[in-house]
C-alpha cells in the first residue's frame, strides 16, 4: 500500500517527491494491467445498453450501472437531472439524460475532476447489426469509441488508485453526462461550475487510431437556421399567384456560401434543407440548416451579423427570410496551464518508451472540455482515453486493446502527480 503523504515527515518529503515517479512506475502499470481484463468486460457491459441521446431509458439503464461501479469504489454518488437552466436547441429531447456525479475524498487538497460521457449517436436497435464482440487487438461496439470506453477508463482508473492505496487527492470529482453529442443542452451549465472549483480536468474521449495523443484545442460549433415563408399555388393552374419558397432559399444558400474564412478557421457549409409537401403545389416554407464551425466565439458572433446583412437581398418579393443561431459549443484553446501539464502527461509517457503526441490545433469535433475551460484557468486537457476508431459509423467503431494499459498507467499517473504536487496545474514553470 502507497503512504500517504502526511505519513512522510517533512525533512524527507521533497526527496521522495523527486524519486517518486520512478519509484513508483513498476506498481502503477502492474496495476494497469491488473484492471485490462475487468475493463473489457465493463466495456461490454456499457456497449449492451443501447443510450442514445433520445433514449432516456436507455440512459436510465446505463446511467444507474455506472453509479452501482462508482459506489462500489467508495465514490459518494448521486444522479443529477437537467435543472432550469437547459440551453434547448432544435434537437433537445424533452427528457434530457441524467448525469452521474461521484465524489471521491481523499487527503490531500488538490482537487481533480474526470469527465466522460454515455450517451451515443444511435437510435435503439441498431445493437443488432454491432454488438460487442473481440478480433484480435480490437474491440467493436456501438459507441465504444465515443465514448463508453471513456467511462470505462474513469472506473477503472478509480480502481487502480484504491487497489493502490493512493487517496492523496483532496477531492476526485467523476461526472458522466448523457447529452454530449446534443451539444449538452442540460449539463453544460453543471460542467462549466464543477470544472471552475477544481486545480485540474481531464477529459476521457478516445485518441486517435493513428495518434497516442492528447488535445488541448478544438473548434466550436454552431449552426444557423433559415427560415423562408413565401405563398402556396397551384402549380400548374396559378403558379404566378404563389412566391416560391424553394426558390428563395435556394438563391439565399448560394449567397451565403463563401463566408467562410481559412485563415481564421471559421467555417460555414449548408447542409440539411427540408421544402415542399407535393408536386403540384408551390412551396409555401423551405428551412435549411447549416453546420459553423470556430476557433473564436468572436468569429461566431461576426458570422451572424454578415448573415443577417446579406439575406436583406432577396430573388422573390413578399417572402419573408429569418436565420436564428445556436451557440451549441465553445471552441477549447490551448493555454499555458494546458501546456505545462501536458508536458508532464508526455513525461509519462516517456517511461512506457511511448510517445505522447499533444495537438494545439483545434479539431473539427467538440468537446465538453471547452465548457469546462469556460470560467477556470486551471488547465483542461482532452483525450485521455483509449485509441479508437469510427465514432458514429454503424458497422466499424472500434478500439484498441494494446492501448488499454498505457492510458491506464498514463491517466492514474496524472491523478497521482497533481495530487502529490509533481505535476504542474498552472502555466508558471
Amino acid at each position: 500500500m502507497l503512504m500517504s503523504k502526511k505519513m512522510i515527515p517533512a525533512v524527507i518529503l521533497g526527496f521522495l517527491f523527486a524519486s517518486y515517479a520512478s519509484a513508483q512506475n513498476a506498481e502503477v502499470l502492474a496495476a494497469a494491467g491488473t484492471q485490462k481484463m475487468p475493463l473489457i468486460e465493463t466495456m461490454e457491459k456499457l456497449v449492451s445498453i443501447e443510450s442514445g441521446s433520445g433514449d432516456r431509458e436507455g440512459l436510465d439503464q446505463i446511467a444507474e450501472l455506472i453509479a452501482a461501479e462508482l459506489t462500489a469504489l467508495g465514490g459518494e454518488v448521486e444522479l443529477l437531472e437537467a435543472g432550469d437552466d437547459v440551453y434547448r436547441m432544435f434537437d433537445t429531447p424533452e427528457r434530457i439524460g441524467r448525469m452521474v456525479h461521484a465524489r471521491f475524498t481523499g487527503t490531500g487538497d488538490k482537487k481533480i475532476m474526470l469527465m466522460a460521457h454515455m450517451d451515443t449517436v444511435y437510435i435503439r436497435g441498431m445493437i443488432a447489426d454491432q454488438p460487442f464482440r473481440i478480433d484480435g487487438n480490437r474491440a467493436y461496439g456501438l459507441g465504444i469509441s465515443d465514448d463508453k470506453q471513456g467511462v470505462a477508463v474513469i472506473i477503472h482508473t478509480v480502481a487502480m488508485l484504491r487497489e493502490l492505496g493512493f487517496d492523496d487527492y483532496g477531492t476526485l470529482t467523476v461526472l458522466i453526462n448523457g447529452d454530449e453529442e446534443i451539444s449538452s443542452p442540460g449539463s453544460r451549465a453543471t460542467i462549466t461550475r464543477m470544472a471552475k472549483e477544481h486545480d485540474a480536468v481531464f477529459s476521457v474521449e478516445p485518441a486517435g487510431i493513428n495518434s497516442d495523443s492528447l488535445t488541448l484545442a478544438t473548434s466550436g460549433i454552431g449552426a444557423a437556421t433559415m427560415t423562408v415563408t413565401g405563398r402556396a399555388s397551384h402549380a400548374g393552374a396559378a403558379p404566378e399567384m404563389g412566391r416560391n419558397a424553394f426558390y428563395e432559399l435556394a438563391h439565399q444558400v448560394l449567397q451565403l456560401t463563401n463566408l467562410s474564412e481559412e485563415e481564421t478557421g471559421l467555417k460555414l457549409n449548408w447542409t440539411v434543407a427540408q421544402v415542399g409537401t407535393n408536386r403540384n403545389v408551390i412551396p409555401e416554407k423551405a428551412v435549411a440548416t447549416g453546420d459553423i464551425r470556430m476557433l473564436r466565439v468572436e468569429d461566431f458572433e461576426r458570422l451572424q451579423g454578415r448573415i443577417q446583412e446579406r439575406i436583406v437581398n432577396k430573388l422573390i418579393p413578399e417572402t419573408e427570410v429569418v436565420v436564428t443561431f445556436e451557440n451549441r459549443r465553445p471552441p477549447l484553446t490551448a493555454t499555458p496551464a494546458s501546456r505545462a501539464l501536458s508536458d508532464h502527461a508526455r513525461t509519462i509517457y516517456a517511461e512506457l518508451g511511448r510517445e505522447l503526441i499533444v495537438s494545439e490545433r483545434a479539431e473539427g469535433g467538440g468537446t465538453d472540455a471547452a465548457f469546462a475551460a469556460l470560467e477556470t484557468e486551471a488547465p483542461v486537457i482532452e483525450r485521455f482515453g483509449l485509441q479508437g476508431f469510427g465514432a458514429h459509423t454503424s458497422s466499424a467503431e472500434y478500439v484498441l486493446l494494446d492501448s488499454i494499459e498505457p492510458r491506464l498507467y498514463l491517466l492514474a499517473r496524472m491523478i497521482m502527480d497533481v495530487s502529490t504536487g509533481v505535476a504542474p496545474v498552472s502555466g508558471a514553470q
